[in-house]
């Protein structure tokens, strides 16, 4: 790629490093201690852990000592479904959304899933009647529902869905990962019960996130040790941490009203010319009930597989994916987008997903490389 120009398009999968995060880390590099020393070199090293924790917290609104530390949105997620094994007194059964993360799915292969309508959207209604169906109405419950879906953008109603689990003695886990920056996390926290971030998707360094519990809620240790209120073992990440404080507080300095109307309208850019160009391209999502964020569009070009786009794109010099990158080694039909009931057209589909440096010329870039992978399509269709 040396000399090449190219247009990074894939913020859901990842953000680049913000010059303060990078410059925080580097600063805590040298520091020996250990944060659970107790001796002057652990302290200052402690100092950063909560100085991080408290910037976080700031961001969602909440206390510090709400906030626990993980490798990664994966584990925290993991972390908020363990809760429904048994290991938390008085939670009951576990159901989750069709449209969750792998990494949700996963974890709880055989919990029963909430349908979607055919934009992607939870509907409270739907949560009912899948708590109807389990033991006691799902008394007790844990759901997990994502805030905003990391393939299409669209905005789930967690706050109402919150409510009717709750008025059944039940809490929520909400995966926040692709929210931050997007809705106010401040209302996500004050509606949920766990919520996971992760640091690299707001301008973090990978491999740290957080679990943010609710106000009266001791989660039950997913790695048992003494760090993290006793709730999360292993020596902390301690630039990692510093990075996530630091790109939290950009975070929190940011516009984010302006910062969504500037992306918003180079995604709808995006959209109305690939529309032009292609009458039968697909926008999954784009009339949900709550909409979508502004940073997020998936397209489906009907009669291209979505590896294939995703490596015609790469060879124009742009950076687009094919769904959750936490499975992007594997491309395949879309499980969000199958479950929306797009059926094959679910291998179909790629994401173009913006951020903070996201601009015209990555969005032209963009529009005259689909252009010409949709020009070439239809004539190989003619002939």
């Amino acid at each position: 790629m040396t000399g090449a120009v190219r247009h990074f398009l894939d913020h859901n999968a990842g953000a680049p490093l913000l010059p303060a995060a990078r410059a925080r880390m580097i600063e805590v590099l040298d520091l020996a201690g250990n944060p659970s020393s107790v001796h002057a070199e652990g302290r200052a090293a402690r100092a950063v852990v909560e100085q991080a924790r408290a910037e976080i917290a700031a961001l969602c609104g909440t206390r510090p000592d709400r906030v626990l530390f993980t490798s990664g949105g994966s584990e925290s997620n993991a972390w908020m479904l363990h809760q429904a094994r048994g290991h938390q007194a008085g939670m009951g059964p576990l159901a989750v959304s069709a449209v969750e993360h792998d990494s949700v799915l996963a974890a709880a292969p055989h919990a029963p899933r909430i349908p979607v309508d055919d934009q992607g959207v939870v509907h409270p209604h739907a949560v009912a009647a899948v708590l109807d169906r389990l033991p006691d109405g799902g008394a007790g419950a844990l759901v997990a529902v994502m805030a905003v879906n990391n393939e299409t953008g669209v905005i789930q109603p967690v706050a109402e869905i919150a409510a009717l689990v709750h008025a059944r003695g039940g809490r929520v886990a909400c995966d926040a990962v692709q929210a931050a920056g997007r809705l106010d996390l401040g209302t996500l926290c004050g509606a949920v019960d766990f919520l996971s971030l992760s640091a690299h998707k707001i301008g973090g360094p990978k491999g740290v996130g957080v679990l943010v519990a609710g106000p009266e809620i001791e989660p039950a240790a997913l790695i048992p040790g003494g760090q993290e209120y006793r709730r999360r073992g292993g020596t902390e990440n301690l630039a990692g941490i510093a990075g996530f404080g630091a790109a939290a507080a950009v975070l929190c300095a940011t516009d984010r009203a302006a910062e969504a109307l500037r992306l918003a309208a180079l995604r709808d850019r995006i959209q109305a010319a690939l529309a032009d160009a292609a009458p039968d391209v697909l926008f999954p999502g784009r009339d949900a009930a709550f909409g979508r964020v502004a940073n997020t569009l998936s397209v489906v070009l009907p009669g291209i597989a979505s590896e294939t786009q995703v490596m015609r794109m790469d060879l124009a010099g742009i950076a687009v994916s094919a769904g959750s990158a936490c499975s992007s080694g594997k491309v395949a039909a879309s499980p969000v987008l199958a479950a929306m009931g797009l059926g094959d057209l679910a291998g179909q589909a790629i994401r173009v997903s913006l951020g903070a440096g996201s601009t015209v010329d990555d969005a032209e870039a963009f529009i005259a490389a689909w252009c010409r992978m949709a020009a070439r399509r239809n004539r190989a269709a003619a002939e």
